[in-house]
């Protein structure tokens, strides 16, 4: 395809700002319209982009080669349905839907039409993560923490599709295992979807993973680190640093027995043993716009055909993973009997779920993603 990409953002909150304006100065796309029930955020963007506004996406559809769905999860699967039947190239806001139904049939539809289906886990574009990807071989133990303030957006879903999310694409990718194993447990603090969650994960490779996500917290943290059997990898996602610490030759080989050391031969080696035994290098990533740099991806793969860094089959296997981890947070037996009480810890009593006072834990139905 030698003319620009004709494009539009379906969904004009947060997210979907930010894709319109880097599209609307990405010289590989035109920005047809931006699309969104709201009209004073449809017409805002609009105004401030130069571009037609929509309430809705029908009337584009004779008009545009792709969209960008940058909408509430809930409504992720019937309007990506809808614009892939349509032939239409899709970029999808994490996550690709809110179930690994709806997801699988996201996929298919575009694999049956030959249309890009890519999903917008954008720290697959973080600059530190990609400065040691090359260096994590057979990751053994990971751990990831992810908490931030509570930001009034994607309401409609937990911290688990929510955040937690980004870090299980993040494993996904470098663990070539199945998961066999998913025990979480998860709190509301606002309600009504979970806003506290912690999951241990465990493949058949033998890989444990230990994730936690808050959306309520008084710090900003998006750090990972990685145990490889011939290193320890560290990642910063939000200042992108990365640390690599790699063992020594003789330390490898068994070399070093510490218990044959003399006491002046162990403190000589305590002040240097980030030097003779275990080096470590510190990385800065050159800082870039990660958005803009998915974008740019979903451009060349329209172009091309080949398949986008995060293609929909992996956007679905997130989500799969998602909902075993939802699964087990809701039937997580918090005195340790099954006939006990299960589910989610609550401080207040939504809508729509069924909680007690806080301290009090109450029994949840299993629910799938979202």
């Amino acid at each position: 395809m030698t003319r620009k990409i004709r494009i539009a953002v379906i969904g004009s909150g947060h997210l979907g700002r930010f894709h319109a304006r880097l599209i609307e100065a990405n010289t590989d796309f035109q920005l047809v319209g931006v699309v969104d029930p709201d009209t004073d955020a449809r017409n805002a963007l609009a105004q401030e982009l130069h571009v037609p506004a929509f309430d809705s996406y029908q009337p584009l559809l004779d008009n545009i080669d792709a969209a960008v769905i940058a909408t509430p999860t809930e409504y992720h699967h019937r309007i990506g349905m809808e614009l892939l039947l349509a032939g239409k190239h899709l970029l999808v806001e994490k996550p690709l839907a809110s179930s690994v139904s709806e997801s699988d049939a996201l996929v298919e539809c575009a694999a049956a039409g030959d249309r890009i289906l890519q999903v917008g886990h954008i720290e697959r574009f973080n600059p530190a993560f990609l400065a040691v990807c090359n260096k994590i071989k057979h990751p053994k133990f990971i751990e990831a923490c992810r908490f931030s303030g509570y930001s009034f957006r994607s309401t409609d879903i937990g911290v688990v599709l929510d955040l937690m999310i980004h870090d299980v694409d993040i494993i996904l990718s470098m663990v070539h295992a199945q998961p066999i194993r998913v025990e979480a447990i998860g709190a509301c603090v606002i309600g009504p979807q979970e806003d506290i969650a912690n999951a241990r994960i465990v493949f058949e490779d033998g890989c444990v993973a230990n994730l936690s996500a808050s959306r309520v917290s008084y710090d900003v943290v998006r750090k990972m680190q990685i145990w490889c059997p011939d290193a320890f990898i560290a990642v910063d996602y939000s200042d992108t640093t990365a640390r690599v610490a790699s063992p020594s030759e003789a330390l490898l080989r068994g070399d070093c027995d510490v218990q044959k050391l003399s006491l002046t031969e162990k403190q000589q080696a305590k002040q240097r043993f980030f030097d003779d035994w275990i080096s470590v290098e510190n990385i800065t990533a050159e800082s870039c716009n990660a958005l803009d740099n998915e974008l740019r991806d979903f451009s060349e793969a329209i172009k091309t055909g080949n398949s986008p860094r995060v293609p929909g089959s992996a956007g679905r296997d997130a989500v799969a993973l998602c909902e075993q981890i939802l699964g087990s947070l809701a039937s997580h037996a918090w005195d340790g009997q099954t006939h006990g009480d299960v589910g989610v810890q609550s401080t207040q009593e939504p809508d729509t779920i069924p909680v007690a006072p806080f301290g009090r834990i109450v029994p949840m139905p299993h629910r799938r993603a979202g």
